[in-house]
This record gives C-alpha cells, structure tokens and sequence, in this order.
C-alpha cells in the first residue's frame, strides 16, 4: 500500500515538471536560445559528417551508421522551433528570410527533415547503394535550406 503511495507522488511530480517545462522554455533569453540553436546545427553537422565518412567507405564504423540517423532523426524533428520570434541578432547564420519568409523556410526545413527521414530508412534496409543515394538525397534537402536560410560562410 505505502509503494502505491510513493508512486503516486512521483507520478504527480513528474507531470507537474512536465507542465512546467516550457513555461521554462518560453522564458529563455534569446541569446540562450541562438546558442542552443547553434550548438543544435552543429551536432546534425557532424552526425551528417560522420555518416558520410561511413557511407563514401572511408571509415568503417558501419555499425554506428544507425545511431547517427537516429541522432539527426531527433535534432532535425522541429528545426523551425529553434528560430523563435525575437531570435533573430547578434551571433547568428541565420538570414532574415527565416522570419520574413517563414512558411517557406518552414517548407524547406519539412523537406530536410523528410530526407532525413527516406535515409534513416534507407540505413535501416541495409543496401548500401540506398543508403548512399539517400544520403546524398538528404545533403541536397540541408543545402536547399541552407542556401536560402543561412549567410554564407565567413
């Protein structure tokens, strides 16, 4: 009876904490938020590195190849989210048409999140010649946003 108990208490946190964390998020500062937002990108640029290196044959982690579509399965969910309102200045890539051209930048990041998505199923099948059409499938749906989404590389 005492361990219904308990787990009820812990239940009934859990899910207060859970209500109250985007209150938290919302609350972030946009500095905080154009950090996160970076160090987000540069996580699915090194998985996407990563996966390349493995794909082109040039390492032979192949066992890893899973976990790196997964891992830009999961960054890649919602990129639109990490460009809220107000997040626009300062130490940012990010171009103006991200928030003046919102629903196609929205378009662009469902493409590459799409593309993301034909890989992980790709690798998941197993045929390397899949795999590596995917991937490269994938590259062109990340340059589609970024050309049009991201300043040009200082």
């Amino acid at each position: 009876m005492m361990k219904h108990g308990i787990t009820r208490k812990l239940l009934f946190t859990g899910m207060m904490l859970a209500a109250l964390v985007p209150l938290g998020l919302s609350a972030a500062e946009p500095e905080d938020v154009i950090k996160y937002r970076k160090n987000v990108m540069k996580a699915i640029g090194g998985h996407t590195s990563a996966a390349a290196a493995i794909v082109q044959g040039k390492v032979d982690y192949k066992a890893h190849l899973a976990e790196h579509a997964r891992a830009l399965q999961v960054l890649t969910k919602d990129i639109p989210a990490l460009f809220p309102k107000d997040s626009d200045f300062g130490d940012t890539e990010a171009k103006d048409a991200v928030w003046t051209k919102r629903a196609d930048f929205e378009k662009a990041a469902k493409n590459a999140r799409t593309k993301v998505e034909a890989f992980a199923k790709a690798v998941q099948g197993g045929n390397q010649q899949a795999m590596a059409a995917s991937f490269k499938d994938m590259g062109e749906g990340c340059k589609g946003c970024h050309k049009d989404f991201r300043k040009e590389e200082k």
